[in-house]
């Protein structure tokens, strides 16, 4: 018996098809942050005449590693939840076919046979 509560399916297509979307954007990110952002040594400056030029390198790629371990969890998460909200997905769409053919197969619950 039903307790009155409906699953908008699509809804949740909807959010399923946001979130590859998301991915998607997330993997861009993740290569714009691991290949597009490397700044060379010399870029820093020469370390005879610029002291610090190392210690400015290091901290870049310190950064770069922290951006790119941040996209990487993230990916993660938003991977985990769209996985999971598929699933879910899968399971309510199973439970109404098997609702609809306990009802008679037919979205009007009949068997068609009415008198047998």
């Amino acid at each position: 018996m039903s307790n009155g509560m409906r699953v908008d399916l699509s809804a949740l297509d909807e959010v399923i098809r946001k979130l590859w979307a998301l991915l998607d954007d997330m993997d861009k990110a993740g290569q714009t942050s691991r290949y597009n952002t490397e700044i060379p040594m010399d870029a820093f400056g020469n370390t005879c005449t610029f002291l610090e030029a190392g210690d400015l390198h290091s901290a870049h790629q310190d950064a770069k590693s922290q951006l790119e371990g941040a996209i990487q969890g993230l990916h993660g998460l938003i991977d985990k939840f769209s996985t999971s909200t598929s699933k879910v997905k899968d399971k309510y769409t199973e439970q109404e076919y098997a609702n609809k053919q306990q009802m008679g197969g037919k979205s009007g619950g009949s068997n068609g046979s009415w008198g047998e």
